[in-house]
């Protein structure tokens, strides 16, 4: 199927990314308004005027998000090259240059805002095409790949969708050290245009060919080995072409030296293999049945095969859909409408996954090429990991917030009930009971903000062997009396910069699993240990950028973890023990605390050996913080008697808040919206204190409410409550000067607190 030209394709992939886009959308609102005036009816003028304030409006917006820069800022562009030590560029999605690494920028003359293609002359036929269909296919299936011929061999193209506005392109290959291929090769299209070159190709016809009929190629018959004769600037010369399929619109056309006269009784001579090994692609020659007649050097590498050894396509490689064997066949009969499918290597050391194209030969065989696509596919799924991760990340915050809600409402009426009941009374011990469920269930729910990063961190910096001797009163508890616990840290451990409560959490989680893999008793040990990390390191998909790094071992001697299940321990609700004893949250959590804190977290284990659960976070350049100070005996509470406006949607939630408050002595005004709020305060002489609202409410949310009452009563002091963390509401809070924040849920002794703290501030 043909393609759009690249100046339509951009407007497919976003009509306002061109930075003229305002100008165009003005210009057309302008137009309409000159016909309006011409109309000859009012009906007429009407609909033009409408139409043209439609464009104006939309020139507006385009105009904004430019100003704006889009969601994709620099300092998310300078995280997301960090850690490229090669040639790597972000773009925008019509390719302009918007980030560099040094790598790219000393290949090509690189420049920001100027387009990608200007970059790209020595590595394109038709550059401007080519960035345009690698950003298109990027943009429907996340990521697209190309092979491309430089100066000094070919290189490979990545292009990712990094976010809505920016693509990350990866150069592997090309480099100035590497020896080209001596066999002129073209990749074209279907119809013949040229995409690119190697030198050997550009060195004999002494240009850069845009088409095959710029060679007298452009009624090259159908057929991957043919002989034909080709003009070049010394005369005509006879070629033996290899045509390969890449995929259904691109091949590859090799131009190989003719073949000796006797070799068809010679067999495959030496030096006919030699070139095929020279061959830039993995080559294969194999029947109809998958048997492999002749493979080259780099073939013969992926499959895993040595030199002179048989083997069978349908052994080598496994079909992620249907067997190979049959796809095979379709494609020998000319049944199949996919000459290329990716296939899996059938290797126990690590996974591979090739990219076979097909192409009918001589005689009822096929010769197939094999691309090695295993970091598009890694790439694949990491994207599909994170897409998953945010919405899981998104429903779990969503579910914390309800459940906040409820908790607040349980735990608060469980407050009202415990001030009427004495420790003597038949139904206080029950009443105990609820409040520590509730509380338990408040923790859950943390877990869940834990796992989806949107809980409140209160970092500080901290000395892990002091924080870890603190807290190991409470892991001899945990592990029981069948596990023995031991730490051990290395001398000079620098200190790190942490949430002392989430981090405790992290470990007692890796504790308690470590605990849960041996019933029958053993040793945990937590070893403190410093590492120095010289140059970017990747691991487990994640990359450790350079610096020092002080590690926490986590080490069991348990059963193990099996490799196949290895991958997804950190995935939220996949648990390795059996129905019933675990939530599958507890290393989700320790994960999502970890990367808010700014580190990395791995695991190693090996089936009846135990498991290694490692957690790096970055040494501080700082001292340690001093412990606390005893605290001060708390002063007497002064009497209340304020009048507090409570806004809470929540039925259950306003009923607990509003007894609360009142048998504090304030006067309560309750409203269960904003507009209902906002009636109240038409009455010029009411004059509240403080103004209590939830932050996420239909129609009028807290923030927007709170603005508004402020405009009606200047400096009244605010105090938003809310079921999400105090980070996911710190920028809509950001916009109330002095606003109070009670993160749900709350009991009934930190609301008084909080509110008389908020009053005795006075106006703001």
């Amino acid at each position: 199927m043909s393609r759009p030209a690249p100046a339509f394709a951009v407007l497919a992939r976003d009509p306002l990314a061109r930075p003229d886009a305002p100008v165009w959308l003005l210009g057309g609102a302008g137009g309409l308004g000159g016909l309006a005036m011409l109309a000859p009816g009012p009906a007429m003028a009407l609909l033009l005027l409408s139409a043209g304030g439609a464009l104006a409006a939309l020139a507006l917006v385009a105009w904004a998000l430019f100003r704006r820069g889009g969601p994709f800022g620099q300092r998310a562009m300078a995280r997301l090259i960090a850690d490229e030590t090669g040639a790597a560029v972000v773009t925008d999605p019509i390719g302009r240059v918007l980030l560099a690494t040094g790598a790219a920028r000393h290949r090509w003359p690189l420049a920001r805002g100027q387009p990608l293609q200007f970059g790209l002359t020595a590595l394109f036929a038709d550059p401007a095409r080519a960035v345009a269909d690698l950003l298109d296919d990027a943009a429907r299936d996340s990521a697209a790949q190309r092979l491309a011929h430089g100066p000094a061999g070919a290189v490979r193209v990545t292009v990712t969708r990094a976010a809505l506005r920016a693509y990350l392109w990866r150069f592997e290959g090309g480099e100035a050290e590497g020896a080209p291929t001596a066999l002129p090769m073209l990749r074209v299209t279907r119809g013949g245009m040229v995409l690119s070159a190697n030198p050997a190709t550009r060195a004999l016809f002494a240009r850069m060919p845009r088409t095959l009929a710029d060679l007298g190629l452009g009624d090259l018959p159908a057929g991957c080995d043919i002989t034909v004769e080709i003009a070049t600037p010394v005369g005509p010369i006879l070629r033996r072409i290899l045509r390969l399929a890449v995929d259904p619109e691109t091949e590859e056309i090799y131009l190989l030296p003719p073949e000796p006269p006797d070799s068809a009784a010679q067999g495959a001579p030496d030096a006919v293999t030699a070139l095929l090994d020279a061959l830039p692609v993995a080559l294969v020659q194999l029947g109809r049945d998958g048997a492999i007649h002749l493979a080259n050097a780099r073939a013969r590498a992926l499959l895993g095969l040595a030199s002179g050894e048989a083997g069978n396509l349908c052994d080598l490689l496994e079909g992620l859909g249907r067997p190979v064997r049959d796809w095979l066949a379709a494609a020998a009969e000319g049944r199949t409408a996919h000459p290329a499918e990716v296939l899996r290597a059938a290797r126990p050391t690590c996974e591979t996954y090739l990219r076979v194209t097909l192409t009918p030969h001589r005689g009822g065989g096929l010769v197939a090429v094999l691309d090695d696509v295993t970091e598009m596919k890694t790439l694949e799924a990491q994207f599909a990991q994170s897409q998953k991760m945010q919405a899981i990340g998104q429903l779990a915050g969503g579910v914390a917030h309800d459940f906040n809600n409820l908790l607040t409402a349980i735990s608060g009426h469980c407050d009202l009930l415990m001030l009427r009941h004495d420790a003597g009374d038949p139904d206080y011990g029950d009443l105990v009971q609820i409040h520590q469920n509730a509380n338990r269930a408040a923790s859950l729910v943390a877990q869940l903000l834990a796992f989806s990063r949107k809980q409140t961190l209160r970092p500080q910096v901290l000395d892990l062997p002091d924080v870890l001797a603190e807290l190991g009163h409470l892991l001899d508890r945990l592990v029981g009396d069948k596990v023995r616990l031991r730490m051990r840290h290395a001398p000079g451990l620098p200190p790190v910069r942490a949430d002392k409560r989430q981090l405790e959490q992290v470990v007692m989680n890796l504790v308690v699993n470590a605990r849960d893999a041996m019933p029958a008793g053993g040793e945990i040990l937590i070893e403190c240990a410093l590492l120095t990390v010289p140059a970017p390191w990747r691991r487990d998909k994640a990359v450790v950028p350079p610096g020092r790094y002080a590690v926490i071992h986590v080490r069991d001697e348990g059963a193990g973890i099996p490799p196949d299940k290895l991958p997804k321990i950190f995935e939220p609700f996949f648990t390795t023990k059996r129905p019933g004893e675990g939530t599958g949250l507890g290393l989700s959590t320790a994960y999502g605390i970890v990367k808010q804190t700014g580190g990395f977290i791995f695991a190693e284990s090996a089936v009846g050996e135990g498991s290694c659960f490692s957690i790096y976070l970055p040494a501080h350049a700082g001292e340690a913080a001093a412990p606390p100070a005893p605290a001060a005996p708390a002063p007497e509470e002064p009497a209340a008697g304020g009048v507090v406006l409570l806004v809470e949607d929540e039925a259950p939630v306003r009923a607990f808040a509003a007894r609360a408050l009142r048998l504090k002595g304030h006067t309560v005004l309750e409203a269960a919206c904003g507009q209902d709020a906002l009636d109240l305060l038409e009455e010029d002489d009411l004059q509240p204190d403080l103004l209590i609202t939830d932050m996420v409410m239909p129609e009028i949310d807290g923030p927007t409410l709170a603005a508004e009452v402020r405009f009606r009563r200047p400096g009244l002091p605010v105090l938003f409550i809310s079921g999400h963390a105090e980070e996911a509401a710190g920028e809509a809070r950001a916009r109330i000067e002095g606003a109070e924040f009670l993160q749900k849920p709350f009991s009934l002794d930190s609301l008084a607190a909080t509110v008389q703290r908020a009053i005795g501030s006075g106006p703001r």
